[in-house]
């Protein structure tokens, strides 16, 4: 099987699943921490380099205070549960701003963590228009030197893009690393994640016709 290098996670349907469950909107996020950590071993056993996690965006603290504080508080634990783990954690996003949790500034640079190894990244209060921001300014940039200007330059292109919970979209995921990545949608909901859905992603990338535009 071809193992792409990078994978992007898009961990959606959390609020919808705890509906469907029963609970109040804002109780699915901590279910989905699970899910998380049984995505890294895989990932890790078969010889993923590199896995990049969605964790909240900057349009999602729009969302009402309750839901804030739940996926804030699931993304701090998703990060102090693989610093646990042999990893090299990074997280990025806009830590200027009062809505990135503090307990994850420690995390801004890249810290290896156990014996190290995969890199893991988790993207945290994040907006295309916040990373693209340097590079929106300096207009002379060529394509040699984009990754200079980009706030998430410590990420490398993606290979694979899996988002869970049946949207056809990228909602600002990467835009520059993605550019090439295939992308792949699970119809179920993120906190019933289970390594079936993760072995037929890895299936369906083998059969498509890496080319990168040549």
């Amino acid at each position: 099987m071809r193992i792409p290098k990078h994978i992007g996670v898009i961990p959606d349907g959390n609020r919808r699943w705890s509906l469907l469950n029963g609970m109040s909107k804002e109780k699915g996020y901590s279910w989905g921490l699970a899910p998380g950590l049984m995505l890294f071993k895989l990932c890790q056993k078969i010889g993923v380099k590199e896995l990049t996690f969605y964790g909240f965006t900057t349009d999602n603290t729009k969302r009402p205070k309750i839901q804030r504080e739940a996926f804030s508080k699931a993304c701090v634990e998703a990060v102090e549960m693989l610093s646990h783990e042999n990893a090299e954690l990074l997280v990025v996003g806009n830590y200027d701003s009062p809505m990135f949790p503090k307990e994850l500034l420690n995390y801004t640079t890249r810290k290896a963590f156990g014996k190290g190894g995969t890199k893991v990244n988790f993207l945290v209060n994040y907006g295309w228009e916040w990373d693209l921001g340097n590079l929106i300014e300096n207009k002379s940039t060529n394509r040699k030197t984009i990754n200079n200007y980009i706030k998430s330059n410590d990420i490398s292109r993606v290979d694979l893009i899996i988002r869970w919970g049946g949207r056809r979209r990228l909602s600002g995921f990467l835009p520059i690393q993605s550019i090439y990545s295939d992308f792949y949608v699970v119809d179920k909901y993120w906190p019933d994640f289970n390594q079936d859905q993760f072995y037929e992603a890895l299936k369906w990338y083998e059969t498509q016709d890496i080319t990168l535009g040549g």
